[in-house]
């Protein structure tokens, strides 16, 4: 009886030492992991935010139109300005302007055009991609507008906005820590997620992780 009676101990003694550990280590690998899934996330709202950045330059606006914006950094090109030579202080004190010494051909301005996706990103970047919440079990794509905002002054901005809730980030991963997280959002009255560029206010295309 005293045998039955130890082991029965031993058994409950290594389940408490289970759930001891569990208690601990499951929000650790909870936090590494949402950490890890953030990191690629918000590289690729950079991408994202990069490429806006780039059609905004030749268009004068930003789309909300993922069709449009892949199609820019596939097959678009941007311009750049190619400079060689500087006004020197010589120069200057002879009178020359920029515009005389480039009729002079003492400096050199060029206004070339490259590959928007060669300019921005690197060879093996897949423009395609742009608009995917880096998962490697699901597919699912980031939300993402454009739109003009009035400022108090008058002036009308361009925006943008690309997001991902945590439900999409974060699925698969426990349920009640992603609704905590979503809830301490909340009372902070901030985006359940990760986004960059807002359509209702000037923001400066800034990521609400930064």
């Amino acid at each position: 009886m005293r045998t039955i009676i130890q082991i029965l101990l031993v058994i409950v003694a290594i389940g408490l030492t289970y759930l001891i550990y569990q208690g601990i280590q499951h929000p650790i690998d909870f936090e590494k992991t949402k950490t890890d899934r953030y990191d690629v996330t918000i590289q690729r709202l950079k991408d994202i935010r990069k490429a806006q950045l780039a059609y905004k330059d030749v268009y004068g606006r930003f789309t909300g139109d993922w069709d449009t914006l892949i199609h820019f950094v596939e097959y678009d090109s941007v311009r750049n300005v190619r400079k060689v030579g500087e006004l020197t202080d010589s120069m200057i004190e002879a009178g020359l302007t920029e515009r005389k010494a480039l009729r002079m051909g003492l400096i050199i301005r060029d206004t070339i055009k490259n590959s928007v996706k060669e300019s921005l990103f690197e060879s093996s970047f897949k423009p395609k991609d742009l608009k995917y919440v880096p998962l490697s079990d699901t597919v699912a794509e980031f939300m993402l507008g454009s739109n003009v905002i009035t400022t108090g002054s008058g002036i009308k901005v361009p925006v943008f906005e690309a997001k991902a809730h945590n439900n999409v980030i974060l699925r698969g991963l426990d349920r009640q820590y992603v609704i905590n997280l979503n809830e301490q959002s909340r009372l902070n009255e901030k985006y359940p997620g990760l986004k960059v560029g807002s359509l209702t206010e000037t923001v400066n295309n800034a990521g609400n992780w930064e």
